[in-house]
């Protein structure tokens, strides 16, 4: 590709993102007007969502899934 984002020194792309499991869960929030998805976590206790990445396309999906260990992840409109 001709425009790629930079990588922050010292920061691999295998790097597992540190969340606390007990208290949030990693989730995918997709507009239904236009279908942007951003990925993040959302506290399981007070519902409040935290973004972490915006999701282009499934090689973005594939990487965060694999940066949180997890198979699948849940999908909120």
């Amino acid at each position: 590709m001709l425009f790629q984002r930079k990588k922050a020194k010292g920061q691999a792309e295998s790097e597992k993102l540190q969340y606390d499991k007990s208290r949030q869960k990693p989730v995918l929030k997709c507009s239904i007007c236009n279908g942007e998805q951003v990925a993040g976590f959302k506290d399981i206790h007070t519902g409040k969502f935290e973004e972490v990445m915006f999701i282009r396309n499934g090689k973005d999906l594939e990487s965060f899934m694999r940066a949180c260990g997890v198979e699948d992840i849940a999908k909120e409109y």
